[in-house]
């Protein structure tokens, strides 16, 4: 005899808009939460549904409402965008309006030369097939993923402008474009009528690109950033500190992002230096991380990926001392300048 319901209703926290701060994305209407959960991994087809949903329930029950897609993300591409869709339709579906939810386009999908790049062709596509896997009706924000050289800007952002314009989207976004490119696209979107939300970027203590001008641009135009590898994938948590752990990201030849070429001994000295200052602060390495990514006005907020949910609430417990003292981030700048 069944004596209890073998898929229940998910119910999220009560409190789950207790402790989390919000930040104005720019001069736009929308709030985001400080830390954002990307699915970039561990969400696709080859990894354990349960252990995904537990995540995105986890992330929910703290105030995480804003979570980050791409048609590509997987493996294999696309996968990932289903199992979000799953997760919807299985219990988070009744709190759609609570959630902020992106997707982007821009990197190789399909083969042939439409599926790929910044074309109006291609973008429509995608978005509409985005919206298929997940089951949603509109996206909150569509991104152009990257620039496309090939493709002239005007026509990505003309079918951006399309894409909020028939209900695709609410808003549009761009991701991995350079100041220049930036102060470009916000033009034309300006001109269209369609203003651009949010810009997301790499960011973290060993990629500090957006400083270099762009920081500026968004600040100037009202718009705002949500970070993506805040933790250089996994590198500023305390996994590397005593080098390459087996097993470890770092450790598999098929990783792009980040493989032992880019773990030099005198990195995981600077790591093992942040480390020091970390627990001066009461904070472990990632969250000292998470917390210095904040500090610009520019940031909005910055996404986290994890593989279990223990992740995920140490990455929440940063937001509890994102203050740091001058002589603090004088002495990261000295740590990082080598």
């Amino acid at each position: 005899m069944i004596t209890h319901q073998p898929n229940p209703t998910y119910l999220p926290s009560e409190a789950r808009y207790q402790d989390m701060p919000y930040k104005r994305c720019g001069k736009s209407g929308i709030q985001l939460p400080r830390l954002s959960l990307g699915l970039w991994q561990n969400f696709g087809e080859v990894d354990t549904f349960s252990n995904a949903q537990a995540m995105v329930h986890k992330a929910f029950d703290l105030g995480i409402n804003h979570f980050d897609l791409a048609n590509n993300y997987g493996p294999p591409y696309g996968s990932a965008e289903s199992t979000f869709g799953k997760i919807l339709k299985q219990g988070l579906a009744p709190y759609r309006d609570e959630l902020l939810i992106s997707s982007k386009a821009g990197y190789d999908m399909w083969p042939g030369p439409f599926g790929i790049g910044g074309s109006r062709k291609y973008l429509l596509a995608s978005c509409d097939q985005s919206l298929k896997r997940t089951g949603l009706e509109y996206f909150d924000v569509f991104y152009s993923h990257r620039f496309d050289p090939d493709t002239p800007l005007e026509e990505t952002m003309q079918a951006l402008d399309t894409i909020v314009r028939s209900g695709r989207a609410l808003y549009v976004g761009i991701s991995n474009y350079s100041a220049e490119q930036t102060q470009q696209a916000i033009a034309i979107l300006n001109d269209l009528g369609t203003p651009l939300l949010v810009h997301q970027p790499r960011y973290n203590m060993f990629n500090r690109w957006i400083e270099d001008g762009l920081t500026d641009v968004l600040t100037d135009n009202g718009v705002g950033s949500v970070v993506f590898s805040p933790l250089a994938q996994g590198f500023l948590t305390n996994k590397y500190l005593r080098g390459i752990p087996e097993g470890s990201r770092a450790s598999r030849a098929e990783q792009i992002h980040l493989s032992a070429d880019h773990i030099s001994q005198d990195k995981i000295a600077r790591v093992q230096q942040l480390n020091e200052i970390a627990i001066e602060r009461n904070q472990s390495l990632a969250q000292l991380a998470l917390a210095w990514v904040l500090q610009p006005q520019a940031v909005t907020s910055a996404i986290i990926g994890a593989s279990r949910v223990e992740q995920i609430e140490d990455c929440v417990t940063a937001l509890n001392n994102l203050h740091f003292s001058p002589e603090q981030l004088a002495n990261i700048d000295q740590i990082l300048a080598g």
